[in-house]
């Protein structure tokens, strides 16, 4: 089991070159990765989710990619935006009637128009597969922290299964015991009928009906036994993921109120409350389950 949410960090320094990697992670639906990277290197981007997809399912993922190298480089200029932007700036300054003439420095001013290039191509490969030795090692570091988390709400999340289970053995035997005193109660409606000697047979087999109707919670605890079932063998087996125990959550709750609903019993109505409080708590902690 692993969480979604972790923070890692990676550094290299090979060959001239300094690779810083930081990855945040937190709660989401899907997998959404968001890059900064530098300018050089976003078109290996596509390598780099791949990467994080081979390592994530689940979360909404940072990525911050910082590379630094002490290879040469010089300008590059590129003269056809510049003669683009110079001729809008031309153009610009004569509607504003701006007599000071467009210069060089202005041109150059402009980042699209001047950038830094290395020099040689070989540069930005060997670049990239030190960054993607760093990125590979901050997965991995990420990948142990949110095992980590995991691990410790896996632990919570047990711990409050086995408290529903005893308080639901608690139910059950209370269930029961209330059967014969809810015969007796209608024992004697059906005396009072005979009292004033007007049965109503429909009457009698209506509250007949409603009692067993009432009384009969033993459906709704074994399929609740069974969704816990479920969630056991999930966590044990590490087969389930966070959206099937949210569904199997959200079943446990629609039973564990219909048995409120039917014991109409005070006490039995506080154990529900209890067990629909541990039942949030563990819902808490799948949100956080990727």
């Amino acid at each position: 089991m692993k969480s979604m949410t972790g923070f890692s960090k990676a550094q290299i320094n090979e060959h001239g070159v300094s690779v810083n990697v930081e990855i945040r992670s937190v709660n989401g639906r899907y997998l959404e990765l968001s890059c900064k990277m530098p300018k050089h290197l976003q078109h290996k981007e596509a390598e780099l989710r791949d990467m994080v997809k081979k390592s994530l399912e689940r979360g909404s993922v940072s990525l911050f990619l910082k590379v630094e190298s002490e290879s040469k480089t010089h300008s590059v200029v590129n003269a056809q935006k510049a003669e683009a932007y110079y001729r809008s700036l031309e153009s610009l300054r004569s509607k504003l009637n701006i007599s000071t003439p467009v210069s060089m420095a202005d041109l150059l001013g402009i980042p699209d128009v001047m950038s830094q290039e290395d020099d040689d191509e070989k540069e930005t490969e060997m670049q990239w597969k030190i960054a993607a030795k760093a990125i590979q090692s901050a997965l991995a570091s990420l990948d142990t922290m949110q095992k980590n988390e995991g691990k410790e709400i896996l632990r919570d999340m047990r711990e409050r299964l086995k408290t529903i289970e005893e308080t639901l053995d608690k139910v059950e035997e209370m269930g029961m015991k209330r059967i014969p005193e809810e015969r007796e109660r209608l024992r004697a409606r059906v005396a009072q009928l005979f009292e004033s000697d007007e049965i109503d047979e429909q009457r009698l087999q209506l509250e007949i009906v409603l009692l067993a109707d009432k009384l009969d919670i033993s459906e709704e605890c074994v399929r609740l036994r069974s969704h816990m079932k479920f969630m056991n063998d999930a966590m044990r087996t590490g087969e389930g993921n966070g959206r099937q125990m949210n569904f199997m959550l959200q079943e446990m709750n629609r039973e564990i109120n219909t048995i409120g609903s039917k014991a109409n019993d005070a006490t039995i109505a506080r154990m529900v409350v209890a067990v629909k409080d541990e039942l949030e708590r563990i819902r808490e902690q799948v949100q956080n389950i990727e």
